[in-house]
């Protein structure tokens, strides 16, 4: 397909652009999602048509035309998939349209105009009252574009209220003002046969900012352009349950300011978010479409979600009404499946319950994505019993994380693995890749060389800090306190060789004495009487304390001391080291944490 094949480039005025938008015949998803520009934005757009700036293009992209059960094809329509926010900023200063705000209350963006603004004074302005109170402003220019608006009743009135303004700079001014209406936007208008990727680079190269189509946003804007299967309705669940999942005070104001919502299928299923409060998962709209088209279509390319919702049967390369009306029952099944309450609250259960207590810990939404795919998947097959999706939703979720499963080309990956799993069965497809990727290699070689990092963040770390979650550790030298409740109350780490103790040793690069061998959770009063004390000094003490009185931890028993040490990976010989031996107690370390990731994955 030539580049003149794939998309045409035409030039719309405001009023027609405005026009074919409350026909229909252009589709404006965003107008019902919250509108992300501030007030500033809407006035510096207004104020560039009003001077005949270039605002950019709008990209439209064509619905390809769909077979109807009779024979008959109907003409499918057109979604704005960029401008969105341009077009809903003229659509609420322009035609007073109300927007949603960020916090879901609808209103009006009101810019004011001052007709006898001079070179380098203001002409727009976001209206205050200090606007609605002056004489020479206009507060809302939205008056002046209504179809009643007339200049000859209105230029008597504003120039009894400014009798010292000229009436031609006056007049001249209005009449420029309502000529924003016939300011041209450049249109390029995207062929329906253009797959995802080819409307993302052409969405790469026109964008000005170099900023990516998000197939998510591709997929949402579809949705909510369709009322004949109900997708507007589900656009807004969607969005609902994300908000929610933040938010759950918001339920309160959609209960009452979205009542035709509130009457669908889809509010009673998530009722139960306005009392949760948990954080450990709390899905985006890209999350949630990924989920809820990964379990229900067995495929992992969230770009060919478009081609289906618009009919393509991916055989014939056509488009039929089949097709699209099933897609849109598989996926609106799909979303009602994702916001279930069980699903959710057992999904969310079956990560926390494997150590994974802190957001902290959790790195890639894409592993929690296929984790939340995989639960759905085993729940809706019946491979295994009930009582063990969980003990494989865990093991797959640390497998994944460990070996950084969903990290480089995630797309492809899920896909491969869905595929492999609606062939083999999973319990399958599990010990076949467990016996491909942890082999002994793995987990003395690969698994310590990966702990050999300085990054707090490190997946290899933050599993490590799971395990010991899981296992019920005690913190360092504590008898008492787990690292349990410090990950979940104040998620500090503490250096075992203290960072001033290896500075004044000659230690300075940071990358080397804050690695993440070097960390261990203490709690408050164990890491005071720690302070910048070498390891042998205060390890000694420790010990010595055991059997008298204990200055350091709270630790009161030989046995119990030492035990104390396996839990935290820390080497027995930790009681006679000093700087010199910092190298040769990381290397051991490394070793013990990841012996323990393979004790934690092994009784998961």
């Amino acid at each position: 397909m030539d580049n003149v094949d794939k998309y045409s480039v035409s030039q719309y005025s405001v009023k027609s652009l405005l026009g074919y938008i409350d026909a229909g015949d252009i589709a404006i998803p965003e107008i019902q999602r919250p509108f992300v520009w501030n007030a500033t934005q809407v006035r510096d757009l207004i104020d560039s048509l009003y001077n005949g700036y270039p605002t950019g293009y709008l990209i439209i992209w064509q619905n390809p035309d769909v077979k109807l059960k009779n024979g008959e094809s109907a003409v499918g329509k057109k979604i704005l998939i960029d401008g969105q926010q341009r077009v809903t900023a003229i659509m609420t200063a322009i035609a007073g349209v109300k927007i949603l705000t960020e916090n879901y209350t609808e209103k009006c963006i009101r810019i004011a105009f001052n007709p006898l603004a001079q070179t380098g004074e203001e002409r727009f302005a976001v209206t205050t009252p200090a606007h609605e109170k002056s004489s020479f402003w206009i507060p809302d220019i939205s008056e002046v574009f209504k179809p009643g608006f007339q200049s000859w009743t209105f230029m008597p009135k504003y120039m009894e209220a400014n009798p010292n303004a000229d009436p031609n700079v006056v007049g001249e001014a209005i009449q420029r003002l309502a000529s924003i209406t016939a300011c041209q936007i450049g249109t390029i208008v995207l062929d329906p046969s253009l797959d995802i990727s080819e409307v993302t680079e052409i969405f790469v190269r026109i964008n000005s900012q170099g900023k990516r189509l998000n197939e998510s946003d591709f997929a949402m804007s579809k949705i909510a352009a369709d009322e004949e299967h109900g997708g507007n309705t589900l656009r807004k669940a969607i969005d609902y349950f994300c908000h929610l999942a933040v938010d759950p005070a918001f339920y309160t104001k959609l209960s009452t300011t979205d009542k035709k919502f509130m009457q669908s299928a889809y509010a009673p299923k998530l009722a139960w978010l306005q009392n949760d409060y948990d954080d450990i998962y709390d899905p985006d709209y890209n999350d949630m479409l990924r989920v809820s088209f990964m379990h229900m279509f067995t495929r992992g390319r969230l770009g060919q979600l478009v081609s289906l919702l618009s009919g393509r049967d991916f055989e014939t390369r056509t488009y039929t009404e089949e097709i699209e009306a099933d897609s849109f029952d598989k996926l609106s099944a799909g979303v009602i499946n994702f916001m279930n309450e069980y699903n959710f609250k057992n999904f969310v259960l079956a990560i926390r319950s494997a150590g994974f207590i802190s957001p902290k810990l959790l790195r890639s939404k894409m592993t929690l994505d296929f984790c939340y795919t995989l639960f759905l998947i085993l729940q809706k097959t019946g491979e295994v019993a009930k009582t063990d999706i969980k003990h494989y939703v865990q093991k797959w979720f640390v497998l994944s994380t460990l070996t950084s499963r969903y990290v480089g080309s995630p797309e492809t990956q899920m896909d491969r693995d869905l595929r492999e799993i609606a062939t083999k069965g999973f319990v399958q497809f599990l010990k076949e890749v467990e016996d491909a990727y942890l082999s002994d290699a793995f987990w003395n070689v690969r698994l310590v060389q990966s702990l050999e990092t300085s990054a707090i963040s490190s997946p290899y770390y933050n599993t490590y800090v799971a395990a010991q979650n899981f296992l019920g550790d005690r913190s360092l030298l504590s008898n008492s306190s787990k690292v349990y409740d410090l990950v979940a109350v104040t998620g500090d780490v503490h250096h075992i060789f203290p960072k001033k103790y290896l500075q004044d040793n000659g230690y300075n690069d940071k990358n080397f004495y804050n690695q993440v061998a070097n960390y261990a959770y203490l709690d408050t009063g164990v890491n005071i009487s720690v302070g910048k004390k070498e390891p042998k000094e205060y390890f000694s003490e420790a010990l010595t304390g055991c059997s008298g009185i204990q200055t350091v931890g709270t630790i009161t028993d030989e046995v119990e001391f030492w035990a104390n040490l396996d839990a935290n990976c820390i080497p027995h010989e930790i009681v006679n080291m000093t700087y010199v031996d910092y190298t040769e107690f990381l290397k051991q370390r490394r070793a013990m944490m990841a012996q323990k990731i393979q004790k934690y994955y092994e009784a998961l």
